[in-house]
């Protein structure tokens, strides 16, 4: 097997340390998720129960939280698991599959993942004014179609869609600048962010009233299969930690990131697994969860009127829009580098491995998840979810642990900066912990999942004819595709 590949080290600049590392994966977590699951995750596991969707939750993220770590100090390099998996399934034939079927499925869910904090902006924006959110309902268009079991597949067209729109396209123009600038603007976006958060506690915590958040649940209340509930409930509470991982996107551009990344990545795990399960419990322990479900489209702000008014409930709005806002920065600037990074392997376009000559990012790359970001941006916030994590547990996380499991026995001589506590135990939790949550999204959102790795394959097959690379030959893969790019 080849030596590690790093064609971007070269070319892109080192400016993250850790706190800026840190900064980028906690903006990007806290996003809207605590925020807009809260009450998703209390329909589907009534009152206290839910707390057991962000333990367990926190418990499979930080076992894969390690799993990242580790390949994330023995292989830095622009776009994260798509560098991972063409090294640990091997370079030259099985990598080759798995780093294009990454690329496959992560043009449709990292777009997914960063156009729901978009979607959650517009949603948060409808609070901010009575008279906007009038005029929002007003001119509001919504196509819904059913799928499965009452599952529903939404697209909303309204001035609020169009705001979340707009919030995308400044990220975009924020984002066309060099990353020592990106990585100092990621450190302000985390004091808003973490402003919301702590804001929502010092509120919430003092006034805990245990009677409330421990309130009995009737049998009639408690769901059908309790299996499938806490599935769908850490599916939720998934979806709000996201973003842990978003620093080995940048590997190339981490400083010292034999360190950096894997201590950055725990740091993040840790801090927002606490902070997302004491945000609930200052919800639930002062709102009744019952009356929480009438909330779903903005609790906090609903919980900051009962505190202090109108104002306060404007207030925490504007600061969640801007939450969303900071979560979509941080996520469209990891996922910008996948495509880059593949273009320059040749599982992709070379049109998108090209660099700014001035600001040394990959600004075509950027501009494709971008504007697949914004598509994203006029869908349902559920189906969004579910879709997200159904498409990418099997190719990503399923797929990086036992890639992982395999670099460790076929390349003793790769350095490991940083390696997992209690290897194989993180492996394997995490291992359990996706495929439960994979067969917990119900039968539709399975075979999408399925289907999208299925076509992947199928795509693959013919460009590897069209490049004669295996396993149709050993042709030259990265020249072939520089002369289909072009």
């Amino acid at each position: 097997m080849s030596a590690p590949l790093r064609p971007a080290a070269a070319k892109l600049a080192q400016g993250l340390g850790f706190w800026e590392a840190t900064a980028i994966n906690i903006t990007q977590i806290v996003g809207a998720g605590v925020f807009a699951t809260v009450p998703m995750i209390v329909a589907d596991l009534p009152g206290a129960y839910a707390l057991l969707a962000w333990i367990v939750a926190g418990v499979l993220i930080l076992a894969d939280g390690m799993v990242w770590g580790e390949l994330g100090a023995a292989l830095p390099a622009a776009g994260g698991s798509y560098h991972f998996l063409l090294e640990s399934f091997g370079p030259k034939k099985w990598g080759r599959l798995m780093a294009f079927l990454f690329v496959w499925q992560i043009l449709i869910s990292g777009p997914l993942e960063v156009g729901s904090g978009l979607v959650a902006a517009a949603q948060f924006s409808t609070t901010i004014h009575p008279e906007f959110q009038d005029f929002d309902k007003e001119y509001t268009k919504t196509f819904t179609f059913e799928i499965e079991d009452g599952k529903t597949v939404g697209l909303t067209l309204a001035p609020s869609r169009f705001l979340g729109f707009g919030l995308g396209v400044i990220i975009l123009i924020l984002l066309y600048r060099k990353v020592t600038d990106l990585g100092k603007l990621s450190l302000l976006l985390l004091v808003g962010v973490l402003g919301a958060l702590f804001w929502i506690l010092a509120e919430g915590l003092p006034r805990l009233d245990t009677s409330i958040l421990f309130d009995p649940v009737k049998p009639e209340e408690m769901p059908k299969n309790f299996g499938v509930a806490m599935g769908t409930g850490m599916g939720l509470a998934i979806y709000s930690y996201f973003g842990y991982y978003n620093i080995c996107y940048l590997g190339a551009e981490v400083k010292n990131p034999g360190r950096t990344i894997p201590f950055s990545i725990l740091t993040s795990v840790i801090v927002v697994v606490v902070l997302f399960f004491m945000v609930h419990v200052a919800f639930m322990g002062v709102i009744p969860w019952r009356e929480a479900l009438a909330h779903k489209d903005n609790l906090a702000a609903e919980f900051m009127f009962r505190q202090h008014g109108t104002w306060a409930a404007t207030a925490i709005s504007i600061l969640l829009m801007g939450s969303c806002f900071a979560s979509a920065f941080s996520g469209m600037l990891g996922y910008s580098r996948v495509p880059y990074a593949a273009a320059q392997n040749g599982h992709f376009f070379s049109w998108f491995g090209a660099v700014h000559e001035f600001h040394k990012i990959p600004h075509r790359s950027l501009l494709l998840i971008g504007g697949l970001v914004l598509f994203w941006s006029f869908f349902s916030l559920d189906t969004i979810i579910t879709a997200l994590i159904a498409t990418r547990i099997l190719e990503q996380f399923v797929a990086q642990v036992v890639g992982l499991m395999i670099l460790r026995r076929t390349r003793p001589d790769l350095p490991m900066p940083w390696k997992m506590w209690f290897y194989p135990v993180p492996c394997l939790i995490a291992l359990v912990g996706w495929m439960y949550l994979y067969f917990s999204t119900g039968n539709i959102f399975m075979v999408v999942g399925a289907v999208t790795l299925l076509m992947g394959g199928i795509v693959f097959l013919i460009w590897s004819k069209l490049t004669r690379s295996w396993p149709f030959g050993d042709g030259d893969l990265a020249k072939m595709s520089e002369d289909l790019g072009n």
